[in-house]
Formats: structure tokens, C-alpha cells, sequence
């Protein structure tokens, strides 16, 4: 048993998790790419690499999903609301900010 269910339910809540971030991932870069346009994304895009905790969690159930709704939260909370701009958003989550 893994963290309390069976083997074959655990990787079935994996795969639905992956897929279904897969499918809101692809909308949100959808909308992203529909408010800020594809060539001002790869023009303003930074350099910035997923940290590993990203990488890791793949292997854990709906964790990469609530990584990309933390993502629209950000978006939706910190810029939105507050004024700024989609571009700056695509700034924010792509440039090092060391």
C-alpha cells in the first residue's frame, strides 16, 4: 500500500492527475498566448529554470495540477487586480530573481 490505498488506485489518481493538469495546462497557455501573443512570449521570455520541487512532483498525485492553479492564483491575485499586465505575469513567472 502506498500513503494508505492500493497500488493500482494510487497510479490511477496519478495519471487522472497528470491528465488533468495537462488539459488545464494547455488552456491556460492558451489563454496566456491569446492575451499576450506567441511572438511577445518568446521575445520576453526569461531563462529561468523549474525548480526541482516542480520536477519531483510528477510523481505525486494532483501536486503539478495545484502548481498551475497556484500559478492562475498569482495571476489572477497579484497582477490582474492589481493592474498590471498579462506580459508582466509571463515576465514574472519566466525571468531568475536572483
Amino acid at each position: 500500500m502506498i500513503a494508505g490505498m492500493y497500488e493500482q488506485d494510487f497510479i490511477a489518481y496519478m495519471i487522472f492527475g497528470l491528465t488533468l493538469n495537462f488539459i488545464f495546462s494547455i488552456l491556460f497557455g492558451i489563454y496566456l498566448s491569446k492575451n499576450i501573443g506567441m511572438q511577445e512570449m518568446m521575445e520576453s521570455k526569461g531563462d529561468k529554470q523549474q525548480s526541482l520541487f516542480v520536477s519531483l512532483s510528477l510523481f505525486i498525485p494532483f501536486a503539478k495540477m495545484i502548481i498551475t492553479l497556484y500559478r492562475v492564483a498569482i495571476l489572477q491575485l497579484y497582477f490582474l487586480d492589481k493592474g498590471h499586465s498579462h506580459k508582466e505575469f509571463w515576465v514574472y513567472m519566466t525571468t531568475s530573481r536572483a
